[in-house]
């Protein structure tokens, strides 16, 4: 097959290469993988997604109606972007072609874009153009794209693993709605996993015990196509093993035969079950603790488990303004920093991102500080206090500008702090002093505590 995939041999006008995929059919040849095979052909049978997809959702309705726009798929593997962009296909009247993204040059992309225009000119539509992986093109491919996506000659669907805000070009990036995939939870991927079952799709007479089965879907981290490898790949072991030869009895999947063939250890921790928050809470406690091996003790377990980087890098996050805090204001620029590179990278390599985070909260100052600070205001002004704000610091009146004369003499003026030694000036900035932020005498915090406090000097600091 050549660079364009096609998924039907109907015949288009003028013979055009660019063929449209016939609706609620497969391809799939029967020795093709079941992850292809099972791959849903209906809205209805999709699994996951309901933020994007479900009824009444505003994608769904587009696609129904035959009125959709260029649109980008972000998320990890294995969630449905490449399935969803197929079940499009089967579903406009658009002429629907898939570029292969790996392989595609330059000049393919602009063929594209001069086939489409062709298209065009013939039955008064653009076509649809699938690229999947489409954050492996560089910025003269994505460039080549803009012009026949801006004039509506070519409806883009693009699908990625990668951030699109990193990896796709910005002009085109402003002409495309982003969809993002979340990673299917564990009754999404079990009950997608009986129906294939229950199909007989797997072409063996055979059954699964459910531990078996519970442990495909704890091992396959929300990505259905590993769900759906484990599975096929269970189901031959036990056809081509020792496991069907005694006799006349049905052979059935064991969790041993699971664990052979994935070759991995499956750890007791179930991200949807009480050890997934004790270990989570563990973690979190150790490094808020300053026990940086007890924290990799705790991550370890994570990521060997299959739990999702970015929720990991969320509570390293977290953790680093909630137990850090000014203690060390550095944390949050390293927290964040490494959300952002995991979110970029993914594992393997993101494990040591992690780690590093990690190793810096545990191993830095700590101050909950701001943490308690921010609460405090909160509580202060749901109880309704005075919130009213002083006439001088106010931006509608003159006097707010430096230098000002009081407004109708009656305002005090603001005082500008620039004006002043040390850049500060004593003056009231609230109706009424409330001393919210208690600062530590830990780490950076203890030289934001002494300047305050030589500052403010009535105050509780």
């Amino acid at each position: 097959m050549g660079l364009f995939d096609d998924y039907s041999q109907e015949e288009n006008p003028e013979n055009s290469p660019f063929q449209k995929i016939a609706p609620n059919t497969s391809s799939a040849s029967g020795d093709a993988p079941l992850a292809e095979r099972a791959r849903p052909r209906t809205l209805d049978e999709f699994a996951g997604q309901i933020h994007v997809i479900g009824p009444g959702k505003a994608l769904r309705e587009q696609i129904e109606s035959d009125r959709i726009g260029s649109m980008i798929f972000y998320g990890p593997a294995g969630t449905g972007k490449t399935t969803l962009a197929r079940i499009i296909a089967g579903m406009t009247s658009r002429q629907f072609k898939q570029l292969n993204a790996v392989t595609a040059r330059v000049q393919d992309v602009r063929d594209c874009v001069q086939e489409a225009r062709r298209i065009r000119g013939l039955l008064g539509k653009g076509y649809m153009l699938f690229i999947d992986e489409i954050h492996r093109f560089n910025k003269a491919q994505q460039d080549s794209l803009l012009p026949a996506v801006e004039r509506g000659e070519l409806i883009l669907i693009g699908a990625t693993t990668e951030n699109p805000y990193f990896s796709i070009v910005s002009p085109l990036l402003s002409r495309l709605t982003v969809y993002c995939f979340d990673k299917l939870d564990d009754e999404q991927v079990y009950a997608r996993l009986k129906k294939v079952i229950s199909e007989s799709l797997l072409g063996l007479d055979a059954e699964i015990s459910e531990e078996a089965l519970a442990l495909i879907v704890t091992g396959s981290s929300g990505d259905m196509r590993v769900a759906l490898n484990i599975l096929e790949r269970s189901f031959d072991y036990i056809a081509n093993g020792d496991s069907n030869k005694a006799g006349p009895l049905r052979a059935r999947v064991e969790k041993e035969h699971v664990q052979e063939v994935a070759q991995m250890k499956f750890l007791r921790y179930d991200r949807n079950a009480e050890g997934h928050y004790d270990n989570i809470s563990a973690f979190i406690k150790s490094m808020r603790g300053s026990d940086p091996d007890a924290a990799l003790l705790y991550l370890a377990r994570m990521i060997a488990s299959g739990e999702d980087p970015l929720f990991i890098a969320r509570r390293i996050v977290i953790a680093a303004a909630e137990d850090v805090g000014l203690a060390d204001p550095m944390a949050l620029v390293v927290a964040n920093s490494a959300f952002e590179s995991v979110h970029r990278i993914g594992y393997p390599e993101a494990r040591i991102i992690l780690a590093e985070a990690a190793l810096y909260i545990a191993c830095a100052p700590k101050s909950n500080s701001a943490y308690k600070a921010v609460d405090m205001a909160l509580q202060y002004v749901r109880e309704g206090a005075d919130q009213s704000v002083p006439t001088h610091l106010r931006s509608t009146p003159r006097t707010n500008f430096k230098g000002a004369e009081g407004q109708h003499g009656t305002a005090e003026p603001y005082l500008y702090p620039h004006d002043y030694s040390d850049g500060f000036v004593e003056q009231a900035y609230s109706a009424r002093h409330v001393n919210f932020y208690r600062p530590v005498d830990r780490g950076h915090e203890a030289k934001f505590r002494a300047r305050i406090q030589r500052l403010w000097k009535n105050r509780d600091y």
